[in-house]
């Protein structure tokens, strides 16, 4: 549904309403087949309006890239800061991931769509950078975890961000098919467990 029109917004309101009016339109199509045109009609501007905030479509894609990653870290840094101890925090970096693609249905079919892309854009380098960072905080998580002994010293470091984040990749891939992203909270919590029997150390 078109969100209504606002005039006379301040740039950065606007880029703000630019970003997540891409991230609506992703929600209910094919990311590669949202137009400038489409993104301004939603918004109720023309693309002259569009224009004037973002010199073309490349830079609007960089800007919700950077706010998908900036977003998305945020919500896992708050949530692993409460936890108390790092398999906890990691259990809740798991389940900030899967409210936010809850929260944002759109983004992981953008990330998905910018991956895809055979040349180097602004969004698709900000899209393996926010794979670093995240990457890095998983990692963290897992040494803590190790040296506490909570966690096998046995441990493969470099599987285990491919398997986190495949866990998680395959439970948007099942609940797209099915239509229906709710399920992902439903079988996040189950398939965490399973995860946690794998990566725990024997008592």
């Amino acid at each position: 549904m078109p969100i209504p029109a606002q005039k006379y917004l301040p740039a950065e309101e606007r880029r703000a309403a630019t970003v997540q009016a891409v991230i609506a339109l992703a929600a209910c199509g094919n990311p590669s087949d949202i137009t400038t045109a489409a993104i301004a009609q939603h918004m109720r501007l023309t693309q002259g309006a569009l224009f004037r905030h973002f010199p073309n479509k490349e830079a609007i894609w960089d800007a919700v890239m950077a706010y998908t990653s900036e977003a998305l870290l945020s919500r896992i840094d708050a949530a692993t800061a409460q936890a108390d101890d790092p398999l906890a925090a990691l259990q809740a970096m798991f389940q900030a991931h899967v409210d936010f693609i809850i929260d944002h249905p759109g983004v992981p079919r953008i990330l998905f769509a910018e991956l895809q892309h055979d040349r180097e854009t602004p969004a698709k380098t900000r899209v393996q950078v926010l794979l670093d960072h995240y990457r890095e905080r998983l990692l963290t998580l897992a040494r803590q975890g190790i040296a506490q002994g909570a966690l096998r010293d046995t441990l493969d470091l470099n599987v285990l961000p491919v398997l986190f984040v495949g866990m998680i990749q395959g439970l948007v891939i099942q609940s797209m098919l099915a239509g229906d992203i709710q399920r992902m909270k439903h079988q996040a919590c189950a398939l965490f467990i399973e995860f946690r029997h794998g990566i725990e150390a024997c008592p």
